[in-house]
């Protein structure tokens, strides 16, 4: 196990805010991770010295390895699981009202609620190693929470593909040709070049036109708030369930 420690963090610079999440096993998101992650965005979208956002994390390998394994074990009732739940819903809805546009930088693998992060950004750039799996399904759970962004970027045809085919890595370029990604780069240096390129041509942009870019883009989304928590309260009951807790003890 990595003695690195977890985080999030934030930089500004030229009106550019980087917001970078981390975690040693991956970069799982356990929930203490997600509430900072969730509030960050919030209150980077309010700052006025802020046109643009980053979402990236950090190491090389994996963008984000979705929900904590350790978290998911320690659930122990119904309650407990929607709070944790509820967490993947709160950033994808900090990003759905943020007055900002987000690029999404995806260096690598994605899965789970990570890919729910990816669909939630307004831009997202990958490199060819960014592959993306919902595995929910083959741990008896399903992917409720980060279904509707996921569903809002791929169409109903290529969520429900990757969410019934939880065993499967779908390639970069699967992913854009779906709309989950507008371009993939053959390294990270590529990828970092054209972040940073993109990022600053859109702080050319009136932040009031953005701002009412990103109400239209996500209009039909105004129930999300209740719609999201509804859903967590579905996984945090069928993490309870055996299969699960079998599921679960098998990849402990």
């Amino acid at each position: 196990m990595s003695t690195e420690e977890a985080y999030v963090k934030k930089h500004i610079e030229n009106k550019v805010a980087t917001i970078e999440f981390f975690h040693p096993a991956h970069n799982s998101l356990p929930g203490n991770i997600l509430e900072k992650l969730a509030n960050t965005i919030s209150e980077v979208g309010q700052d006025d010295e802020v046109l643009v956002i980053v979402l990236k994390s950090g190491g090389e390998r994996t963008f984000c390895a979705g929900a904590s394994f350790t978290e998911l074990i320690s659930i122990q009732d119904e309650e407990e699981g929607e709070k944790f739940f509820s967490g993947f819903a709160n950033v994808i809805n900090a990003m759905r009202k943020c007055p900002k546009f987000i690029i999404g930088r995806i260096q690598g693998k994605t899965v789970g609620g990570g890919v729910g992060l990816a669909s939630a950004v307004d831009y997202c750039m990958a490199t060819k190693f960014a592959s993306v799996k919902l595995s929910e399904l083959n741990l008896g759970i399903g992917p409720f929470v980060v279904g509707p962004a996921v569903e809002r970027k791929l169409g109903v045809s290529g969520m429900t593909q990757i969410a019934i085919d939880a065993n499967t890595f779908y390639s970069p370029e699967w992913a854009k040709q779906k709309g989950l990604y507008a371009n993939v780069y053959d390294s990270t240096e590529e990828l970092d070049e054209a972040v940073a390129s993109f990022a600053k041509n859109l702080c050319e942009y009136n932040p009031e036109a953005v701002k009412e870019m990103k109400q239209m883009f996500w209009r039909g989304t105004e129930d999300w708030d209740e719609l999201l928590q509804e859903r967590a309260k579905i996984s945090g009951r069928l993490v309870l369930s055996t299969f699960t807790k079998e599921k679960l003890e098998r990849f402990k």
